[in-house]
């Protein structure tokens, strides 16, 4: 009689086992997912921002004037349900690099745009922006030959 006991016993702990390690797999591919897809959205939100920049700094380009050019951008108060930051990368020259956007608190969650070559940082106007409830602005203006880019809360 101790055989039939011996062997439910060993296939109640397997079988504990298994479940067990299931889920630690399962959590480990949801996350991988939820972080893909955050990635992914965060990856338009920085496009939209960079190609924002490069149609008004193509626009600029197709005029004689120099009045400074203003686009309001709508950007959603949160990615995911996580919040996040975004902001225009520069070298020491202050020559515009890339649009960069991070998720708050998972630092290593982020991607960058290119922007077009050739543009400078407006350091005196440029902002990073989030997860605020303002309207954004992306800007672009000429001084001489040089083409000054920004990101920044309207207002």
């Amino acid at each position: 009689m101790a055989a039939p006991t011996i062997s439910h016993l060993i296939l109640t702990g397997a079988l504990i086992g298994v479940i067990f390690t299931v889920q630690v797999f399962y959590f480990y591919v949801v996350d991988n997912i939820s972080s893909e897809m955050l990635r992914r959205e965060l990856r338009e939100l920085t496009d939209y921002v960079a190609d924002t920049i490069a149609n008004l700094y193509l626009l600029l380009n197709a005029t004689n004037t120099n009045p400074p050019l203003e686009k309001s951008l709508k950007l959603p108060l949160d990615v995911g349900g996580s919040f996040y930051a975004i902001e225009i990368t520069r070298d020491a020259s202050n020559n515009a690099q890339t649009v960069k956007g991070a998720i708050q608190r998972k630092s290593w969650l982020n991607v960058t745009s290119w922007l077009p070559r050739g543009l400078k940082v407006d350091t005196l106007r440029t902002q990073t922006i989030g997860f605020s409830g303002r309207t954004a602005v992306a800007g672009c203006r000429r001084d001489a030959s040089i083409i000054y880019v920004w990101i920044a809360y309207k207002g």
